[in-house]
């Protein structure tokens, strides 16, 4: 079958929209058609050099639709199922998953190469294979991916909305409740108010933390970091830190979360700075590996029992916690719509992708044609 797809074919180039042949569904495979795919900074990180990657690919790792057929031992979902995908598949049975920690899945090893776990690619063109970015390929009509990187979802849901929960969401929202671990009058400061960044916010807020004191430039990121359940927001970790000083009568913050888009050594020291004794800095943003970015002195890591630790996917159990979120929102406890800025087509992607890097939007969602 034939798809429409936003492709990258090098670092520092924009996304081409191609048609591609795509290979139907193989044993434990399904068809996805896509109603929704998400703009996150990670598609970026392929552009920007910053995570390594086989070209060409098929762009996007958010997304959202039904499924239209599945291949031979599927057991997990059937054709017409409504379906959120997760970055990182899960199956349920390695050393990992079985012991809760399905965001570091064996089977989400070659997640920026592209191809699927049997080490074949569906998407084509002109006798090349193409990746597809963490094994989905969102920024394209359909795709067939492997039925541990979907998850099923109640029909009522947008799926416009819901596709905002397989990345930037559970990610946020992890980073704060579970690899923070923020509990009630803890004192937390997040550096970076984006995709990932807003929904520590509310995961902050969720879990009962007195102060969520927030660092970004944007003003307009600022302004709806304080409606979604930010105590304090400032545009510069120096004014930061002197409001925490204040806030905790000199302690520090329990946590310091950094969901900056591009982590560099500036922000992971602010960050180092910001927490008091036995406070946790979690690193979720990313940059270069060839890149060192943490740089502290291990005198007062030890002497002050800090903590720095990195976070996949917020150190969440996709098949669990994507429809857990999915029944926050239904109940009005997550909010979703409001993370949408602005709504693109297939063939905006790279309007849409200029628009995060300006600053001017928390969101942006791809909407395929039906």
């Amino acid at each position: 079958m034939k798809t429409k797809a936003a492709v990258l074919h090098d670092i520092h180039q924009p996304f081409e929209i191609e048609e591609l042949d795509l290979d139907g569904p193989a044993e434990g495979e399904v068809l996805i058609s896509y109603t929704a795919s998400g703009l996150c900074h990670s598609d970026l990180h392929l552009i920007d050099n910053d995570i390594p990657v086989r070209f060409p690919i098929v762009g996007g790792h958010e997304g959202a639709g039904v499924i239209e057929d599945v291949g031979p031992g599927v057991t997990t979902v059937k054709p017409g199922d409504h379906v959120v995908c997760s970055f990182i598949p899960s199956c349920g049975k390695c050393r990992y998953c079985s012991t809760g920690r399905q965001s570091l899945c064996d089977l989400g090893a070659n997640i920026t190469v592209g191809n699927l776990l049997d080490g074949t690619f569906r998407f084509h063109r002109n006798g090349e294979d193409y990746g597809g970015m963490c094994m989905l390929g969102t920024f394209s009509e359909r795709a067939v991916v492997s039925q541990h990187s979907v998850v099923k979802v109640d029909d009522s849901l947008p799926l416009e909305t819901a596709v905002l929960v397989g990345c930037g969401v559970p990610t946020g929202w992890g980073t704060a409740t579970y690899a923070g671990g923020v509990r009630p009058g803890d004192t937390v400061v997040i550096y970076g108010i984006g995709g990932v960044g807003i929904n520590a916010v509310q995961g902050a807020a969720h879990a009962g933390a007195a102060n969520v004191v927030v660092v970004d430039p944007v003003p307009f990121k600022r302004e709806t970091a304080l409606k979604l359940g930010a105590t304090h927001a400032f545009a510069t970790a120096a004014e930061a830190h002197e409001k925490i000083i204040e806030l905790t009568w000199g302690q520090l913050a329990d946590q310091a979360l950094i969901t900056v888009g591009t982590v560099d050594e500036d922000v992971v020291s602010s960050a180092f700075d910001a927490v008091g004794k036995g406070g946790v800095v979690v690193i979720t943003g990313l940059a270069s590996p060839e890149k060192l970015t943490v740089h502290v002195s291990g005198s007062v890591l030890s002497l002050f029992e800090k903590t720095i630790k990195g976070s996949l996917f917020g150190s969440a159990n996709p098949q669990y916690d994507i429809v857990r979120l999915l029944r926050l929102y239904q109940a009005g406890q997550l909010k979703l719509d409001e993370l949408i800025t602005r709504r693109y087509t297939l063939e905006e992607v790279n309007e849409g992708y200029q628009d995060l890097r300006d600053g001017k939007n928390i969101r942006g969602v791809i909407v395929h044609e039906a």
